[in-house]
């Protein structure tokens, strides 16, 4: 799913403006810890490769970050079942 989300990051640099909005949103909430906050700041600041090598990265780092992705959405609820299901 995350390489799903990592291609169409690379294609379109409107997704990464629309995750700075959803987390200033989820900062604002506090639905987001703040260091986690911290890094997904820094990656939707740092180059486009970088960031999506974090998005599929395997880590353990990566992962956490990834439960509490300002990425959600960009996958419609069929997509993510389709994903779900071509890998289950």
């Amino acid at each position: 799913m995350h390489r799903v989300i990592a291609e169409r990051v690379r294609a379109d640099s409107a997704l990464v403006d629309r995750a700075r909005t959803r987390l200033e949103a989820l900062r604002s909430s506090g639905a987001i810890h703040v260091e986690y906050a911290e890094a997904w700041a820094r990656l939707l600041s740092a180059p486009r490769d970088q960031l999506c090598e974090a998005l599929v990265d395997p880590g353990e780092g990566s992962r956490a970050l990834r439960q509490v992705s300002p990425f959600a959405g960009v996958l419609s609820a069929r997509e993510r079942w389709r994903i779900l299901q071509s890998v289950a």
